[in-house]
Formats: C-alpha cells, structure tokens, sequence
C-alpha cells in the first residue's frame, strides 16, 4: 500500500473525499465479502445528475480472522469509470495507504485482512475522479474489526 498525501472523508463525521460518477440511477451498493461474511455498502457521497450528493449512513463492520482474503465488488458503472481502495484508521480520520484498482475490475479480491496494522480499519471503495462533478467522487466505507488485535 502507498500513502496517500490529502484524502479526507465526507461521513459528515469526517471530511470529504471528492470526484464524481454522474449515474442518473444512484450510487448502488458495493459488496464486501470476508469469509463467510457478505455485506452491503451504501455510498457516502456520489455525483447524482450533476449534482453533488452526501448521505448520512452507518456504515458496516465486518468481524475477521487474521489472514482473511478482503473482496470488494462495485456496480458496473464504477468499474467502468475506475476506481481505488483507500485504508483509513478505526476514526475515518488518517489515512493510512491506499490500494490501485486495475481500470475495469469488479471485483477486487487482493486486500488481506493482515495487510493493514491496526486491528480496526475501514477500506473505502473511492471513485475516479473526473464525471460530471469534476472533483466530487462517490465514496463507500466498510468497517473490518480483525480479531486477536
């Protein structure tokens, strides 16, 4: 994982991350699997017909062993625009690397949950930058809480 300089997020906690997708049919969901473990994302944040959109949400914890394979599923627009992983410590607040996605993938099945030092961490699926809302991305955290930490 590389460090990232400048990301913020927007949880309304947070700061805010920022692109933009431009999709007239919402941000859809993205996947997290560990395990035996499946969840559902909502999106933060998302360029919605051109306008900036922020959505108050909780995000998902997912419980998991050490050395689980981390797979991250995205709706198809957001595969087709491109899109990375960035870490964030257990506050959303630091980041502390981010993971290059190659452009078109759906599904990313490289992260482990040993990859990342702290036992509690979130991944947030980031949009490319780039659609109708220039710098405004969409933006769906997933909370991991890796036991033995």
């Amino acid at each position: 994982m590389r460090r990232s300089a400048s990301v913020l997020l927007a949880l309304g906690l947070a700061g805010s991350l920022a692109g933009c997708a431009g999709e007239a049919e919402g941000p859809g969901e993205v996947r997290a699997q560990a395990g035996s473990q499946d969840v559902a994302a909502r999106a933060t944040q998302f360029c919605l017909g051109g306008d900036p959109q922020r959505y108050e949400i909780t995000p998902p914890i997912v419980e998991v062993s050490p050395d689980t394979t981390i797979s991250l599923t995205v709706p198809e627009s957001v595969a087709e625009r491109g899109w990375q992983v960035q870490v964030f410590d257990d506050q959303l607040q630091e980041v502390i690397g981010e993971v290059d996605v190659p452009e078109g993938t759906e599904t990313f099945a490289e992260i482990n949950s040993s990859d990342v030092v702290p036992p509690a961490f979130y991944l947030v699926v980031v949009e490319d930058k780039g659609g109708d809302c220039g710098e405004w991305t969409g933006a769906w955290p997933v909370g991991f809480l890796r036991a033995g930490g």
